[in-house]
């Protein structure tokens, strides 16, 4: 038998010489500045969802904050101003000037020019600095359309103007200056970041806080020009006074404590902290003022010094009982809030978005430290340290108890998905991805939802009451309770440890709740449940929303479903718009057209001064629809016409007044009688520049024709005068509508 010929491999064949090659001419090289605007991401994060526009002021910021690092600022401006201008200002010594003997052009145009130039990389000029890498100014004039640069050192200003990174000129003498400092102004390039160049109020405001918590003594400003709002951010407390505002809205255990330690390296630790008693944890790192979410090394020596010092203090001042477990770190965290924020010459991170801190020589500094000074507070303020020892216990007790629970659930087969509860009306099909549950607001809801389900995919259950809110819960408790220990064996897929994504038994678990208050509220608990206990799913998408109509309207044979009140407000905008007529006089018709879209002015306004976001009196907004506009420097006519509106239009058993706040001119006290209580509400003056009052004011300005005595809907043959409240006349109107 003759052996197999293996037939060799075929050659790709040879490419023609004039195909395309690749050799050194298709090597491209990015020169200056090109590389950042060829990929801007790589730099500054993302340029479509805003982060990276931010990111813009954030590099400028950076080189402020390094300078009162390094003891030479005290102030730091941020204004924005109209058309995405944004200008930082500060008081440092200012960018040098003089000229660079290596480049050959002034030292301020290197800095904004050349990648990786600054006095970031000269251990001489920043002992500790955010921007590592040196490429903060030049990046963002790389990315801005126009730049201007203004230096104020040596006794004289300076200004250098650019244009999408490039100067328009070189760098200008001007006149004598006594002050020192950097201004940069600069308008993000429309190339870049398109039409999204609208810098956000409150993740500014958010992140100008933070700074100044971080940098105790530093004035930081925020200005902003588009609506005239304007911050002071100034912490003489520094973290001690950023861990009581983190605490703000919670019940505390005791005082914030803190330390600062410098050492001779020139590396610093600060740490503040308070325990509440909530049961999250909530640490936060910093490293040169940057946030490290995913932790590091300064975390990681933080952590170690919490759980060993807290335990042997426990230990010898008797606070554990024979029987006691050794607490866990977890539970010396619960309900700890900490902000450590550490500053080192060369710090080094796990990548460049510096979200982990990886220098190793920090961390023995902060257990060091931590250690140390935690052990003087214990000591040294008993009653504090006692409720502390308290609630550790306290949280070690109930993790033991919770994973007693779990490990009995575990035995009756809860957890295994062995034993489905008995109301649970199952589906008949086995593929989980095909499968639906539909969690129902009790037996009634159920008893219909079974009778219009399709049982082969669909399965029921009806839950009994309200669930247990376990967002301040802890876990024994939450397995005591039946409805979400049947809910967690329904869905098959287990909690905690025991969660397994792949054993889900339904890949569609709809929330099916009445559209009431009670609804919503049992609604927002199971999410709440969920969200805390079972993230996965929710993140996997398995979680849906069913939103039931609140209302069913006829109209001769038909029907329809209508989901909420403001919905039913525009049906009945256009069931009115065609029923009714509207006459000013009686030679005077509004037309469909204008009366439609009179009364979806209306709505949106009715639907602003029925919400949560508005608290001023219907009566008060009645009153502005009677009277003249607001204007702030003629307020005194303006509270005399409306304060007279609101006696013409009050009941004979109610007085209204509406007065300016002798404590705050930048406020109105609203005070109403009723039956001899009086309810004082106060109403800031930044109201009349609110979306709720442009609405008022827009419905006004369309239904200013209306007169009293004067102006009737006509509906077929019945007819409705106007006579004094414009609110109470279109009412009566949808009122009128909804009964056929």
């Amino acid at each position: 038998m003759s052996k197999p010929v293996k037939k060799s491999p075929k050659k790709p064949p040879k490419k023609a010489k004039n195909e395309a090659s690749y050799d050194s001419s298709n090597i491209t090289v990015l020169k200056g500045l090109e590389a950042v605007k060829k990929r801007p991401g790589m730099y500054i994060g993302d340029t479509d969802d805003g982060t990276g526009l931010h990111h813009m002021i954030y590099e400028v910021l950076d080189n402020s904050i390094d300078e009162a690092l390094a003891g030479y600022c005290e102030n730091v401006t941020v204004t924005v101003h109209d058309d995405s201008k944004v200008t930082i200002s500060d008081d440092g010594r200012g960018i040098p000037v003089d000229i660079h003997k290596d480049e050959g052009i002034s030292a301020a145009e290197v800095i904004m020019t050349k990648l990786h130039a600054g006095g970031k990389f000269d251990d001489n000029s920043y002992k500790v600095s955010g921007g590592l890498h040196g490429v903060g100014i030049s990046v963002v004039n790389a990315l801005s359309e126009y730049l201007l640069l203004e230096v104020n050192r040596d006794g004289f200003s300076y200004t250098q103007e650019y244009k999408d990174g490039t100067p328009k000129s070189k760098l200008k003498k001007g006149g004598k200056s006594n002050k020192t400092g950097t201004s940069i102004t600069f308008i993000p390039s429309l190339e870049t970041f398109g039409k999204n160049r609208t810098f956000d109020h409150d993740t500014l405001f958010k992140r100008l806080r933070e700074l100044s918590f971080l940098n105790s003594g530093l004035s930081i400003i925020l200005k902003d020009e588009r609506d005239g709002r304007s911050s002071n951010f100034k912490s003489d407390g520094g973290l001690e006074e950023f861990v009581t505002f983190l605490n703000k809205k919670k019940s505390v255990i005791n005082k914030p404590f803190r330390f600062l330690k410098e050492t001779k390296d020139g590396m610093a630790v600060e740490l503040a902290l308070q325990w509440n008693d909530s049961y999250q944890e909530n640490t936060l790192c910093y490293t040169n003022n940057i946030f490290q979410k995913d932790g590091g090394s300064h975390l990681s020596g933080f952590k170690t010094a919490l759980t060993r010092s807290l335990n042997n203090f426990m230990e010898k001042e008797g606070y554990l009982k024979s029987g006691d477990l050794t607490p866990s770190g977890e539970d010396v965290r619960e309900g700890l809030t900490a902000v450590i924020s550490v500053k080192l010459p060369d710090p080094k991170f796990s990548s460049q978005t510096k979200d982990k801190l990886v220098s190793s020589e920090i961390k023995p500094v902060v257990e060091q430290e931590t250690y140390k000074h935690l052990n003087d507070f214990l000591l040294e303020n008993p009653g504090e340290a006692k409720q502390i020892a308290t609630k550790i216990i306290d949280a070690s007790r109930a993790r033991e108890a919770a994973r007693k629970a779990r490990e009995m659930t575990r035995r009756k087969g809860v957890l295994d998905g062995i034993g489905l509860p008995g109301k649970l009306a199952d589906c008949q099909e086995k593929d989980p991805s095909l499968s639906e549950l539909y969690i129902v607001e009790g037996e009634s809801a159920g008893g219909s939802a079974k009778q219009g389900r399709n049982r082969h995919n669909q399965a029921i259950y009806p839950m009994k009451g309200k669930i247990l809110n376990v967002e301040r819960a802890r876990i024994d408790k939450v397995l005591n309770s039946d409805e979400i220990v049947n809910i967690i064996t329904a869905l098959g897929c287990g909690l905690k440890e025991d969660f397994d994504l792949e054993k889900l038994r339904y890949h569609s678990v709809v929330i099916m709740t009445d559209a009431d208050v009670d609804g919503s509220h049992i609604r927002t608990l199971l999410l709440t449940f969920f969200y805390r206990h079972m993230p996965e799913v929710l993140e996997a998408g398995h979680i849906f929303i069913a939103q039931p109509p609140l209302y069913k309207v006829g109209r001769g044979k038909s029907e329809e479903y209508i989901k909420n009140d403001s919905m039913l407000r525009s049906f009945l905008v256009n069931k009115i718009s065609q029923e009714t007529i509207l006459h000013l006089t009686k030679t005077k018709k509004v037309t469909e057209q204008d009366f439609s879209s009179m009364l979806a002015s209306y709505n949106s306004m009715m639907d602003f001064v029925e919400s949560s976001s508005n608290n001023a009196p219907t009566l008060f907004i009645e009153a502005i629809l009677n009277s003249k506009d607001f204007n702030q420097k003629t307020i005194a006519a303006w509270l005399k016409d409306i304060n007279s509106n609101l006696n013409k239009i009050s009941a004979e058993d109610i007085e209204i007044k509406v007065d300016l706040d002798k404590d705050s001119k930048s406020r109105l006290i609203i005070s109403q009688t009723e039956h001899g209580n009086t309810l004082a509400t106060i109403l800031p003056i930044s109201f009349f520049k609110s979306k709720g009052y442009k609405l008022i004011m827009d419905f006004k300005k369309k239904s200013d024709g209306i007169k009293p005595n004067s102006s009737f809907f006509m509906k077929g043959e019945a007819k409705k005068e106007f006579t004094d409240n414009l609110i109470d006349f279109f009412e009566e109107l949808f009122e009128d509508s909804k009964k056929g």
